[in-house]
């Protein structure tokens, strides 16, 4: 289920900071990564500890490239994300990526995408994740991590959360991140659809009261009446065996 708190890591609650970090490739981690270093210069308190903005992070959504560093800053936390630049930024992230204009190439792109899932979900995860799964953004004092992709045959914002994937009977903290990731920056045609897989549809899956009253309300925003109707297809439209994803920019990249 999804957290019914948002977490305090022992300050007076009187700072809140969530972000929400955009596409845009390259760029937009690097932009994203820079605003953690710019609240990370932002002191607060100096007693009994030192404290910056860093430390009230709450929340933290990426779609796209910003998908990148708001899954690496939920990973490694306040203390371990200032090597992003090192581990990421500087590196050749398209090493094993199909790039070229060949006939081949062009008939790829034609039947879905010149890439498959390998090439950038497995440099994420050799070089950036380390093998790790979302059962490794529980930790005591970490943020809400939200990862977007969309939702290919809702045409909908797909959100890498316990929500979602109760809908799809599936586990997400068995996922790895570095596939989450993958699937937020995979720009059409450059990548084939991230394939989801909806596994034992009849699980017991109990509707929480959020989507049930975001369904009946008519004065839900547009992005959340979207959201709930995808969640609630996953259970109510013909059994679904597994959900196509792409880049997260396509159904919103605000992240």
């Amino acid at each position: 289920p999804s957290p019914t708190h948002i977490p305090d890591p022992a300050d007076d609650g009187s700072t809140l900071v969530g972000l929400a970090f955009s596409g845009g490739g390259t760029r937009a981690a690097a932009f994203s990564y820079g605003v953690l270093r710019a609240l990370d210069d932002v002191v607060i308190d100096e007693r009994p500890k030192r404290r910056t903005l860093i430390d009230d992070i709450r929340m933290i959504s990426g779609a796209s490239g910003g998908a990148v560093a708001a899954a690496y800053f939920g990973y490694k936390g306040r203390d371990g994300y200032r090597d992003f630049r090192e581990r990421f930024l500087t590196q050749n992230a398209e090493a094993d990526l199909r790039t070229s204009f060949s006939p081949v190439n062009f008939i790829r792109a034609y039947y879905g995408g010149v890439n498959d899932r390998s090439g950038f979900a497995r440099w994420l995860n050799d070089h950036l994740f380390d093998g790790a799964t979302f059962k490794a953004l529980h930790r005591p004092k970490g943020p809400i991590v939200w990862i977007n992709a969309s939702d290919i045959y809702n045409r909908t914002p797909f959100l890498f959360t316990y929500d979602t994937f109760a809908a799809l009977c599936s586990d997400l903290d068995q996922l790895r991140i570095a596939d989450a990731v993958a699937a937020s920056a995979a720009v059409p045609i450059v990548f084939a659809p991230i394939v989801v897989s909806a596994t034992s549809p009849h699980c017991g899956y109990r509707m929480p009261q959020w989507l049930s009253e975001a369904l009946a309300d008519r004065n839900a925003s547009l992005r959340l009446k979207a959201y709930a109707s995808a969640l609630d297809s996953y259970q109510n439209d013909d059994p679904l065996d597994y959900v196509k994803l792409l880049d997260g920019g396509l159904t919103d990249n605000i992240g």
